[in-house]
C-alpha cells in the first residue's frame, strides 16, 4: 500500500510518462525530491512500482527512462509446415500421469510412489560414495557395470524352478529407464509396421512407444485373471505378430496377477507362435499381498524377454533399467541400445547397485509392503464410504493403483474437471486402452502424498458421480 504522497507522486510521473517520447530521460531523484517536496524514500518507492508496470528502465549510474513500449508480434512458423512434412504418425500426447500437481491439490492421477516410500537415506549415502568413486569419470561397458548386471541376474535367477537354467550376467543389458528399453524391444523384435499384441488396457508408456516406432498394436482383453490364451492364440495366427507385450505382475493400470497355471498356458502359446513375450516386470518391489512371479524366471528358451526398472522404486532421479534378453535377440537389442545411447551413466548404475546391495535395502522393502497396505485399504475404504457408484472389481495384491469402473454413461472429462475443480487430480481411464475403451474407469494411485486425504478426495469422486 502506498502513502498518500507516495500516490500523488505516481500518479503525476505516469501522466508525464504518457506525455514523453521512449528513451525520454527523467529527472534525477534529487530532482524529483525538490519537484514534489517528498522524502528520497518516498520518491524510490514511487519509482519502483512504476518500475514494476513496465513503464521505466532504470539503467544503474545513467538515469532512468521511459521504457519503450513493445508489441508483442506473432511468431510465424508457417514455413515448418513444408520443411517437416507431414508426421509418419499421430503420437498420442504425454498422459494425466505426468502432469505436475500443485501443492494444494490431492494427488491421486500419478504413476509415481510418494518421496516417503522411497530409501532416501539410503540414496543419499550410495550418491556420496558414488561421488567419491571412479564413476564420475569413467565410461562404463555398453551393457552395463558387471556387478549391477550380476545383481540382476542373480534376482531373478531367485525364482527359477528346478530345471530351468537362470540368466547370467552377460544376458543382461543395463538401459537408461525402462520407457527407452521398451523403445528398443518394439524396434528389434517387432519393427515399424508390425503388428505386436498388447493387454488391453495397457501401460501408457507402451501405447506411446508403440506409437514412435510405427508398430501396429493389436488389442488383447484381460479379464480378472489376465488375458485369455485361447484369444491370445487367435490373435497370433491371424496376425503373424511375433511378441506379446505384458505386465503379468500386478498390471498397470488393472492391478491384474497372472497366475502360475495361466502363465503356463500363455508359455506354451507363444512358444507354439515361436515368438516373444515382451515381460515389463514394472511393480518388482510393490507386492503387497502376494508375491511377483516373474514369467522370466520361467523360461530358459529365449523367448521371454524380461524389463525391470529401479526408477519407482529407487528413485526418480536413478533412472536405470535392465533388459533380460538370450540368443542373438539379447545381441541385436545391445546393439540397437548402444546405436540409441552409448551407455548408461555409470554414476547413475553405480548408485543403483550401492542401493539395492545394502542389507537396508531388504528391510526398506518390508515396510514398504506395509506402508503401501495401509494407503491401498485406506482409499478402498473411502470409495466404499462415499463412492458407492466407483465399483471395484477386486482389490488388488500389488502395484499403485486401484482400477475402479465407474456407471457406463459418466462423462469422463467431465468427471476430471469437476474433481480438478475442488482440489483432486484423476486420470481418465481412457488414456491406458490402446483401441476404444471397453469402459469408463478411473486410475487413482494410492502411493501419491498425503494419504491422510484420502477420504475426502473419496468424498470429491462420490459428489463429481452423483452430479454426473
Amino acid at each position: 500500500m502506498f502513502n498518500d504522497s507516495s500516490a500523488r507522486i505516481i500518479q503525476a510521473l505516469r501522466e508525464r510518462i504518457a506525455a514523453a517520447a521512449p528513451g525520454t530521460r527523467l529527472p534525477s531523484t534529487r530532482a524529483l525530491v525538490a519537484e514534489f517536496a517528498a522524502s528520497p524514500v518516498t520518491v524510490q518507492k514511487a519509482l519502483l512500482a512504476l518500475d514494476t508496470e513496465g513503464l521505466l528502465e532504470r539503467r544503474p549510474g545513467v538515469g532512468t527512462f521511459v521504457r519503450a513500449v513493445r508489441t508483442a508480434r506473432p511468431s510465424d512458423y508457417r514455413w515448418q509446415t513444408a520443411a517437416l512434412g507431414a508426421p509418419p504418425a499421430r503420437v498420442p500426447r504425454l498422459p494425466t500421469a505426468l502432469k505436475t500437481a500443485p501443492n494444494d491439490v490431492i494427488a491421486l492421477h500419478s504413476g509415481y510412489p510418494d518421496r516417503e516410500l522411497l530409501p532416501e537415506r539410503l540414496v543419499r549415502a550410495a550418491f556420496t560414495r558414488a561421488a567419491r568413486g571412479d564413476a564420475v569419470m569413467s565410461r562404463p561397458p555398453a551393457a552395463g557395470l558387471p556387478e549391477l548386471q550380476h545383481w540382476f541376474a542373480a534376482e531373478l535367477g531367485e525364482d527359477a524352478p528346478a530345471g530351468v537354467a537362470p540368466p547370467t550376467p552377460s544376458d543382461v543389458l543395463i538401459v537408461p529407464g525402462s520407457q527407452t528399453g521398451l523403445s528398443s524391444l518394439f524396434r528389434v523384435l517387432v519393427g515399424p509396421g508390425r503388428p505386436l499384441l498388447v493387454e488391453s488396457p495397457t501401460f501408457w508408456g507402451a501405447i506411446v512407444a508403440a506409437a514412435r516406432e510405427h508398430v501396429d498394436l493389436v488389442p488383447i482383453p484381460i479379464g480378472p485373471n489376465g488375458p485369455d490364451p485361447d484369444v491370445l492364440a487367435d490373435a497370433f495366427a491371424r496376425t503373424g505378430a511375433r511378441a506379446f507385450y505384458a505386465q503379468p505382475n500386478f498390471a498397470n493400470p488393472t492391478g491384474v496377477q497372472w497366475t502360475p497355471g495361466l502363465t503356463d498356458r500363455i508359455l506354451d502359446v507363444v512358444r507354439a507362435h515361436g515368438a516373444f513375450l515382451i515381460e515389463d516386470d514394472w511393480a518388482h518391489e510393490f507386492g503387497i499381498t502376494a508375491e511377483v512371479r516373474p514369467v522370466a524366471a520361467r523360461d530358459d528358451s529365449g523367448h521371454v524377454v524380461y524389463v525391470r526398472s529401479l526408477t519407482k522404486s529407487v528413485s526418480t532421479a536413478v533412472r536405470v533399467a535392465a533388459v533380460v534378453a538370450r540368443g542373438p535377440a539379447r545381441d541385436r537389442i545391445l546393439a540397437d541400445a548402444q546405436a540409441e545411447s552409448m551407455y548408461v551413466s555409470g554414476l547413475l548404475q553405480a548408485v543403483a547397485v550401492d542401493v539395492v546391495t545394502q542389507p537396508g535395502w531388504r528391510t526398506h522393502l518390508k515396510g514398504l509392503r506395509h506402508q503401501l497396505a495401509a494407503r491401498r485399504d485406506l482409499m478402498v475404504a473411502g470409495l466404499a464410504e462415499h463412492a458407492s457408484r466407483a465399483h471395484l472389481e477386486a482389490v488388488p495384491q500389488g502395484g499403485l493403483n486401484l482400477w475402479v469402473r465407474l456407471p457406463d454413461a459418466t462423462d469422463l472429462l467431465a468427471l476430471a474437471r469437476a474433481c480438478e475443480d475442488a482440489g483432486v487430480l484423476v486420470v481418465p481411464g481412457d488414456e491406458w486402452f490402446p483401441a476404444e475403451p471397453t469402459g469408463a474407469y478411473l486410475r487413482l494411485n494410492y502411493s501419491g502424498p498425503n494419504p491422510g486425504a484420502f477420504p475426502d478426495a473419496a468424498c470429491t469422486i462420490g459428489r463429481a458421480l452423483g452430479a454426473d
